[in-house]
């Protein structure tokens, strides 16, 4: 990896910072692109003088695609969105980036996708997912293509999002409490696209999907979630029908779910074949983790015991 120029494209965001701070201990120079790189210079210092670059480009612009990843040895696109623009970014976008990435010469292409992507998905996002995996593999056919499940971190709107609400609720609602989930650790994932770039002929035209040594229901979940911040509230399963009224209004601001996103939770997000072990890589549990940064929501913080705050 010493001195390989790796684009990121939209590596300002959750899982790309981590992605970058991989890359850069590996030595590698990382350059990020995306709509606006101001929002990403708080990775400057995570590299040394010179390591890493910063540029403007809009995955449905494939002119600024070109000169983004002109020069690139390998190309990671981590842009993904909900909402009326999916087809257009998830999909077409991925397809452009890829473009780019052949286009440039690029050894490597990492399309960072999700499990449930499917062209047949019942959801839109997962539909647009789906197209975008195709769209990147037509394009880039020794592409790989990465699948996690829920990715948890200190930055994430995944566990953060539901220990809030925990707080502030005065019990914890949960919607298909039944569907399994597989949370991955963020840098797990950092880490497994790290070394399909270090070692392209491995991992070439593959589709590996990741996830934590945990499965757990959302029940499940919920309850470990309320013990980490040492919360006593009931845990109460909603009925598929009340479910199913909140998420006929997820067109409304504030809406705690949309109508694509109860599609996607009538499905486990559970990963398939070897995952992180194609990689090398022993899965971090959330429990290893996610207490150090949980305690911010503990009634007396870092001070407080886990199970009696």
């Amino acid at each position: 990896m010493k001195d390989k120029l790796v684009t990121l494209i939209g590596g300002g965001g959750f899982a790309g910072r981590y992605i970058a701070q991989s890359l850069l201990k590996a030595g590698a120079r990382v350059r990020i692109a995306q709509r606006d790189p101001r929002a990403a210079w708080f990775l400057k210092p995570l590299g040394g003088l010179g390591q890493t670059q910063f540029v403007a480009a809009d995955v449905t612009r494939p002119d600024t695609l070109a000169r983004a990843v002109a020069g690139s040895d390998a190309v990671v696109n981590l842009v993904g969105v909900f909402g009326s623009r999916m087809d257009l970014v998830n999909a077409r976008g991925s397809g452009n980036a890829a473009k780019a990435a052949a286009a440039a010469g690029a050894t490597s292409f990492v399309q960072m996708s999700a499990i449930g992507a499917d062209s047949d998905s019942p959801s839109a996002y997962g539909r647009s997912k789906g197209d975008g995996e195709a769209a990147a593999r037509a394009a880039f056919p020794t592409a790989t293509i990465l699948r996690p499940s829920l990715m948890f971190g200190r930055e994430d709107q995944f566990v953060n999002r539901f220990a809030a609400l925990a707080v502030s609720l005065p019990f914890v609602p949960v919607l298909k409490g039944g569907t399994k989930i597989q949370p991955v650790w963020v840098a797990d994932v950092a880490q497994a696209v790290t070394r399909a770039i270090a070692e392209p002929a491995r991992y070439a035209g593959q589709t590996i999907e990741l996830g934590g040594p945990d499965v757990l229901t959302f029940t499940q979940f919920h309850n470990w979630l309320l013990g980490a911040i040492g919360r006593d509230k009931p845990v109460v399963e909603l009925p598929d029908v009340a479910g199913a009224a909140l998420a006929s209004l997820g067109f409304l601001p504030g809406a705690p779910i949309s109508w694509d996103q109860w599609l996607m939770l009538q499905q486990d997000n559970v990963a398939s074949g070897d995952g992180l072990a194609a990689f090398d890589i022993a899965p971090t549990p959330l429990g290893a983790v996610a207490p150090h940064w949980l305690v911010q929501y503990r009634k007396h913080g870092r001070f407080a015991d886990a199970r009696h705050a």
